[in-house]
């Protein structure tokens, strides 16, 4: 049994707390840390089993030694911001823990997130004798592992990948995001970017797209994104050709985001306002509603998976690998909807492949590089059951 520090109380680590509360048998006592430890204090009332709280800056590396010192876990599981990635593994190489997060570091200052930074902790991480995995959520995360099922069990080699993302539901709201407002949109606003015969192509934002008929939900209109799994998995499956990223969006959403841009309110430089300096993007986010309270009354359900093609005995394949979650019973399990559920319990999952010594390694590692087979059992345990259509 394992003592794990969670880092952030927003809606995914909400969603961590909750699921590893469900398996004392792995995760023995449990301590979430956040900047504002009200939103910690909230969580525990929700669970079947006390846990710890406290409150944390996860920009303060000494604070967070301190922290990690006094409560003493095997791992930590980082679901706080992207900005903060380094900062925290910086803390965990210093105290001699175990790291996982669900997203890859991207600076404040910067709408570019890529691995190469964490990639370089790869050496210290090995000298320590620790493990940090990387991107274990859904996408990045399950789809990584979508990918890694496929090229064991299905395919000699895989030549297409598309990652599909959509989410129908419907939380009420004119405009609001699904997962943190600034983080969602700076993805979404940078250029688009894809991998196809040994380089990386970049179009302009939301330029490309492609309606995409998505089990338990229909068809629905995707735009190519650049999402960090491509980068990992560019080096890990074999024979790869191509691969995109694609991610729904509807038409009101669209329409609010280009007058956002138009009048700067996605901007991520400062500006002077009445004598102050603020951060356009930040401003907006402070309106915007909190992804975590969404959750009542969201309906309908979301649709991810990978659309690989490849063959297999000299014969070409092509298959769907996907889950389907449904907002509502999210909302009913923990209190939270379905696109946090879907990050915070690969989270889990993940920890757990961690402290379970069924993935065990020095160094720093993406979802791919392991067995998948252990990761999609216990997927379909602990919620996020998973399909196969063949095309």
């Amino acid at each position: 049994m394992s003592k794990v520090l969670i880092i952030g109380a927003g809606g995914v680590g909400g969603v961590v707390a909750h699921k590893c509360a469900q398996v004392p048998e792995v995760f023995e006592e449990i301590m979430l840390a956040s900047r504002t430890v009200s939103k910690c204090d909230a969580i525990p009332a929700e669970l079947n089993r006390p846990i710890q709280t406290a409150a944390v800056d996860a920009d303060n590396v000494p604070e967070l030694v301190a922290l990690i010192k006094k409560f003493g876990p095997e791992m930590v599981i980082n679901v706080a911001l992207p900005y903060q990635d380094l900062h925290i593994m910086d803390a965990c190489l210093e105290t001699g823990v175990h790291y996982l997060d669900t997203a890859n570091y991207e600076p404040i200052d910067e709408a570019k997130f890529e691995y190469k930074w964490q990639w370089e902790y790869q050496d210290r991480f090995k000298e320590k004798g620790l493990m940090a995995l990387l991107g274990s959520g859904f996408d990045p995360g399950v789809t990584n592992v979508f990918c890694a099922y496929a090229q064991k069990h299905f395919f000699d080699e895989i030549n297409y990948v598309d990652i599909l993302d959509c989410n129908a539901g419907d939380h009420g709201h004119p405009f609001a995001t699904n997962f943190n407002p600034e983080i969602n949109i700076r993805e979404i606003t940078q250029r688009g970017k894809y991998w196809e015969n040994g380089e990386w192509i970049e179009i302009d934002p939301m330029s490309q797209s492609w309606t995409f008929d998505f089990p338990e939900v229909g068809p629905r209109k995707a735009y190519l994104l650049y999402h960090e799994e491509e980068e990992s998995l560019v080096k890990n499956i074999k024979g790869l050709k191509r691969i995109r990223f694609w991610m729904t969006f509807g038409e009101e959403y669209i329409t609010h985001l280009r007058v956002l841009q138009n009048v700067g309110m996605t901007r991520i430089d400062p500006v002077m306002f009445e004598g102050h300096e603020i951060v356009p993007i930040k401003f907006l986010k402070a309106l915007l509603p909190d992804p975590a309270s969404l959750s009542q009354g969201y309906t309908g359900k979301t649709s991810i998976g990978c659309l690989i093609e490849g063959v297999k005995d000299g014969e070409t394949k092509k298959c769907f690998i996907f889950n389907v979650c449904d907002h509502a019973k999210c909302h009913e399990e923990v209190n939270a909807q379905a696109v946090s559920y879907t990050t915070g319990v690969p989270a889990m999952i993940g920890a757990m492949m961690m402290c379970n010594n069924v993935w065990k390694s020095e160094g720093v590692y993406n979802m791919e590089q392991f067995d998948p087979d252990p990761f999609m059992d216990k997927l379909n345990i602990h919620g996020l059951p998973w399909n196969v259509q063949w095309l």
